[in-house]
């Protein structure tokens, strides 16, 4: 059996082809169950989350992810998130892969987000924000930028710094910002990557043809952008997979509930997407919001590249 690092892991995830992958898996499918999560109490602070992610092909491979989410690391300088991923043959059931889930987590979600922006963002959007600085923040920037040709990339983060030190990683085309509003008034695509209940995004200060990718948010509870962002999204609304949305997803799953959206403006999931069957973009001026809670679809064509690596 095979041992991946997580600097193995990136190395075998360069971004263009992993987007590639993700768009024919997500297209022709494979077969993956609502992921299990229990609620793990940690005494002093937020409530940590363990999951488990399995997916297959049939006749081909089956991987599953295993993680546990921490929400109180942040305060310790520690990823929130840490998991790992094993790969096996799916008919004869031998393990063929581990490795480490972090690295992978972070790519397969960036570069999920990227390619909904490429199948959803305007083709002329050249101004992108990124609203977090952990991990995943830090991979949404180049994956995105694989997708779209960006004049200037802003992080905004609570605490500055952090946003700061992570700009520092790229180019002088990326640049820490404090005044929130202001950047999302001006940028033509956000991707939003932060564990918050609190809405941060504020729907009436999106301009029009604004792409808006929310990829923090995992539970019910839990919200990037407040009621205006989904209501003035109406119709072009994307989820990574109904089951994941649909029951996870507080961006989705409040302002439907509150009467702010209706099912009919969900206008498909990315395997529609990916298949040309849904539409979201309705022309230059319509908002497109697309929601992730994460798909056990994408750790599996991942971990399927990685170990063939």
């Amino acid at each position: 059996m095979k041992v991946f690092s997580d600097a193995q892991v990136k190395d075998a995830l360069p971004w263009k082809e992993l987007i590639l992958q993700l768009r024919d898996a997500f297209a022709k499918g494979v077969s993956q169950p609502l992921r299990t999560a229990h609620t793990i109490p940690v005494p002093g602070e937020p409530d940590a989350s363990f999951l488990a992610m399995p997916a297959w092909e049939e006749g081909g491979k089956l991987a599953v992810k295993i993680l546990f989410i921490a929400p109180g690391n942040s305060a310790r300088n520690l990823p929130a998130v840490n998991s790992s991923v094993m790969v096996f043959d799916a008919v004869t059931g031998q393990a063929e892969a581990a490795m480490e889930g972090g690295e992978l987590t972070a790519r397969r979600t960036a570069a999920t987000s990227a390619l909904a922006a490429e199948l959803m963002a305007r083709e002329n959007a050249k101004n992108l924000l990124i609203v977090g600085a952990g991990t995943i923040a830090g991979n949404l920037i180049p994956a995105h930028r694989a997708v779209r040709d960006y004049d200037s990339v802003q992080i905004w983060a609570r605490r500055p710094e952090q946003a700061q030190a992570l700009a520092a990683q790229f180019d002088d085309f990326v640049t820490a910002i404090t005044d929130l509003d202001t950047a999302v008034a001006q940028a033509d695509v956000i991707a939003a990557a932060t564990i918050t209940n609190d809405p941060l995004i504020k729907g009436a200060l999106l301009k029009d043809g604004a792409h808006l990718d929310l990829v923090g948010g995992f539970t019910t509870e839990m919200r990037e952008a407040d009621n205006e962002a989904l209501k003035r999204a109406a119709g072009g609304i994307i989820v990574d997979t109904y089951d994941g949305a649909m029951a996870e997803a507080g961006d989705i799953t409040q302002p439907l509930a509150e009467g702010v959206i209706a099912r009919d403006d969900i206008a498909g999931d990315m395997a529609e997407l990916c298949r040309g069957e849904a539409r979201p973009r309705k022309n230059a001026s319509q908002i497109t919001v697309f929601k992730s809670v994460g798909a056990a679809i994408e750790d599996f064509v991942a971990a399927r590249m990685t170990a063939a690596s």
